[in-house]
Formats: C-alpha cells, structure tokens, sequence
C-alpha cells in the first residue's frame, strides 16, 4: 500500500507539472510525446541525447539504424492485466514472458493490448513508439532487471524515427520502475 501511496504522489507531483508546463503554451495545440518527453527531462535536468534515425517499426531494425547493441535498446510492450494497462520495459534483443511477468503484476490473466487499445492509450505517439514514461501516461512500469546493468539505454521518443539516450541511473531516478526478470531469449521464451 505505501508503495501504492508513493507511486500516486509522483503522478500527482508530474500531472501538476504537466499543467503547468500545459498553462505556459500559446493556444490549445497538444504538445507531441517527444515534446512532452524532452519537457520533461529538461525540467528534471536529467542529460540526453536525441538521435535522429532512418524510420525503423521493430527493435532490430531500430537498434541496427543507431548502432548500438540490443542489450542497450529498451522496447516497450503493453501488457493488458485484468482490466488495467501496464508498460513492460525489456531489452530489444529479448522476449517478455508473460507467464514470468504475471506474478509481478499480482494476477493470472495477462494479455498483450491490442493495436487499437494502444492507439486509445497514446494518442500522441505514433503507434508502436511510446517511450517508457509510464508515468506521463499514468501507467505503471515493469522493467526487465537485464536493462538495469547497462550504463546508458536508448529508447523510441514517441516517433519511428527519433531515439533518446540517456543514463539508467537517470531513467530510474524519473520513472522508478519496478524491476523484476521477466525477459527471455527466443529459444527459451518459445520452448525449443
């Protein structure tokens, strides 16, 4: 429960800053997830790099356009448990074990959400692109505890076309994640 407590204070603390920053804007255009992303790291003086790359749909393809190795490379996969909606942060090179996952989230019934369910829950990012800010979604985060090893991660900004990097330490400092081992290569995930 405190737990619960603490997570509901800092989408509180950034819902108020969200306004804020919101307010400041000239007209009623809604700022772009990069847009609100880059705010966001700004605001918290948390360093990053965005790099620009050729259109890239799968973690491989993206991972190959930035030259950085899939271990690095944070996906996210939307994962639909009971009735609510939970980002899954794991390596590109790997696969999410849903049945790994499940214990972590508390419940038995574990799907992937579908595109249009997506689509719904970010409406600002082109479709397949969220970054791992659960919290400027309101969702909570799983991540894979693989990723927690790495100095630096590179993760999608909202676009097929447009990463960010930035050190681990800063990312869980901004979004504490929940850190569990729910990854897995595809020989082990698939059984063979």
């Amino acid at each position: 429960m405190r737990g619960m407590t603490a997570q509901m204070g800092r989408i509180i603390k950034l819902d108020h800053w969200w306004k804020q920053y919101r307010k400041g804007r000239e007209g009623d255009e809604w700022p772009t997830a990069p847009e609100r992303l880059k705010a966001l790291l700004r605001n918290e003086k948390a360093p990053f790099r965005v790099i620009p790359h050729s259109e890239a749909f799968t973690s491989p393809e993206l991972a190959a356009s930035i030259h950085a190795t899939g271990r690095r490379v944070a996906k996210v996969v939307m994962v639909k448990a009971d009735e609510r909606y939970v980002m899954a942060v794991l390596p590109s090179h790997l696969h999410l074990d849903l049945d790994r996952l499940a214990p972590l989230l508390g419940t038995r019934r574990v799907a992937l959400a579908t595109e249009a369910e997506i689509g719904k829950l970010f409406p600002d990012c082109e479709l397949g692109a969220m970054p791992p800010f659960g919290s400027l979604y309101g969702l909570r985060v799983f991540l894979d505890r693989s990723l927690t090893r790495e100095p630096e991660i590179y993760f999608q900004a909202g676009t097929h076309h447009e990463v960010i990097e930035m050190a681990y330490e800063d990312f869980e400092r901004l979004v504490r994640p929940e850190v569990g081992d729910f990854a897995r290569s595809l020989k082990k995930a698939s059984g063979f």
